[in-house]
């Protein structure tokens, strides 16, 4: 599949990458994992203020409808500037309680005022968010922060919860929350996917100026062959993503999500470990930005379901 962006949604992209790019937004990122979220704070302000969250809200909600191929565009920026915070549970969160009506957090979600988080199974940055959602059979749960866990990614904080006060309970519960987390597995993947093409961006460009041998290491063929190999796996990921995004609301949708989340899973992976061989040591040291996404990448790795459980809901789909 070719899938080109019309102008206003290339426009949606370009200036959420222009408004990222003078952010600061590495110095957020380390913020928010040193547990600052001010900065954090004021980065989701202002990517809620460029309508990130407004696409994932029925226009009912104060939202301008949920537009996928916006969405996952959206998410894709986010995930190439690295930005901190539940921004895929928010929007999960946002697709579970416009399914049950929810009239109180919803506005809030598309306004950029309120931070949701879900446990899947550990919560996101629980401590900070506004709110705390735990979904256990059909019943839907707020929660509180308990145990907080180490994670791959220091600024993906999680935690273990505890469930408080029932929100919403039965059948329609759990239809919201497999809603809610296809929602969540195709933005991850969308985030995946520019975690990837940032990584891939840094790596090409790193290598075109670090010489060995009298000339840039770029030169060489093995290196080429790995930069070419890791455009090639986010190449082939990307249609699945806008191609998943084009079949919501159809009985495709899960099993498109399923693919895509597959094909970004493994592709932001290799490029990942493209970029510390290419990069070599410094790859790894905290001072330097691109240890943000590499670190990132593979966090995400089994995020919103492992590549193989993903495979498993294929194989049960044909």
């Amino acid at each position: 599949m070719r899938f080109v962006l019309d102008a206003e949604q290339r426009m949606f992209a370009e200036s959420l990458d222009r408004m990222l790019a003078g952010s600061k937004t590495p110095g957020a990122v380390r913020a928010w994992a040193d547990g600052d979220s001010g900065p954090g704070r004021a980065l989701w302000a202002s990517i809620a203020g460029a309508g990130v969250f407004a696409v994932a809200v029925p226009e009912e909600y104060g939202g301008a409808g949920v537009l996928p191929v916006e969405l996952v565009t959206a998410v894709h920026e986010l995930g190439r500037h690295a930005v901190p915070g539940p921004v895929v549970e928010t929007i999960a969160a946002a697709a579970l309680l416009s399914r049950l009506g929810d009239e109180e957090w919803l506005p809030r979600v598309a306004g950029g005022t309120a931070m949701i988080t879900l446990a899947v199974p550990y919560a996101l940055d629980a401590d900070v968010a506004d709110l705390v959602l735990a979904v256990s059979g059909d019943e839907l749960a707020a929660a509180a922060p308990g145990e907080r866990l180490t994670s791959l990614d220091p600024a993906r904080r999680l935690f273990r919860v505890t469930p408080g006060a029932v929100r919403a309970s039965g059948e329609a519960v759990r239809e919201a929350a497999a809603a809610a987390y296809d929602l969540g597995a195709l933005a991850c993947a969308a985030q995946q996917l520019g975690v990837g093409r940032a990584l891939l961006d840094a790596s090409v460009e790193y290598a075109g100026s670090r010489h060995q041998f009298g000339r840039p290491i770029g030169g060489f063929q093995a290196v080429a062959h790995h930069l070419s190999s890791a455009l090639m796996a986010l190449e082939f990921a990307r249609p699945l993503v806008y191609g998943a995004a084009l079949a919501y609301g159809t009985a495709e949708f899960a099993r498109d999500v399923s693919a895509a989340k597959v094909a970004c899973a493994e592709a932001a992976y290799a490029v990942a470990k493209t970029a510390l061989q290419v990069h070599g040591a410094i790859g790894y040291t905290d001072e330097y930005d691109p240890s943000l996404w590499i670190r990132k990448a593979r966090a995400l790795h089994s995020a919103w379901g492992s590549p193989s459980d993903h495979r498993a809901r294929l194989m049960a789909a044909l």
